[in-house]
């Protein structure tokens, strides 16, 4: 294991720009949405029970986050092939990313050590990071648990 370190990202900090490829494989950039608030949360595996009820949870509330100015973008080191399906699966609304270097998690800190099954592993860290409509961090959240997390962010979010 490599024990990579990453570091967590501060609110009122310039989020890292990126470019990755959605379900479909075509490229999605950070700096395309710019002049909109920008939910990026990062989820270990498409399809998982926990990843599941997360991406289906902003699937429903989709339509409230957008009515206050907020999108979405989902991150995981899965294949454009396996986002796909996974989207179509459950009817996902929302574009998600491919990270298979797992770059992008690292520069956005949701990339590290973990317990799985009482085995520390190294991988994506569940984590979501709010960024303002000129990409800077309004709030940066790790760890955080996928029943209820939605919920509990749109109350943090005042939607």
């Amino acid at each position: 294991m490599s024990h990579t370190l990453t570091t967590k990202l501060q609110p009122g900090t310039q989020a890292p720009d990126f470019t990755l490829k959605d379900a479909a494989g075509r490229e999605t950039a950070l700096a395309d949405y710019r002049g909109k608030n920008v939910i990026v949360y990062f989820y270990p595996e498409a399809a998982t029970p926990g990843c599941t009820t997360e991406a289906c949870d902003f699937r429903d509330s989709l339509e409230s986050l957008q009515g206050k100015g907020y999108e979405v973008l989902g991150v995981s080191p899965d294949a454009p092939e396996k986002l796909a399906a996974f989207t179509g699966d459950f009817a996902l609304t929302f574009p998600l990313l491919s990270d298979e270097d797992h770059n992008v998690a690292l520069a956005y800190g949701a990339w590290g050590e973990k317990l799985v099954d009482g085995e520390i592993t190294e991988g994506i860290v569940r984590s979501t990071v709010v960024l303002d409509t000129e990409g800077k961090v309004k709030l940066a959240q790790y760890q955080v648990k996928a029943k209820g997390h939605v919920a509990a962010l749109k109350e943090a979010l005042g939607v």
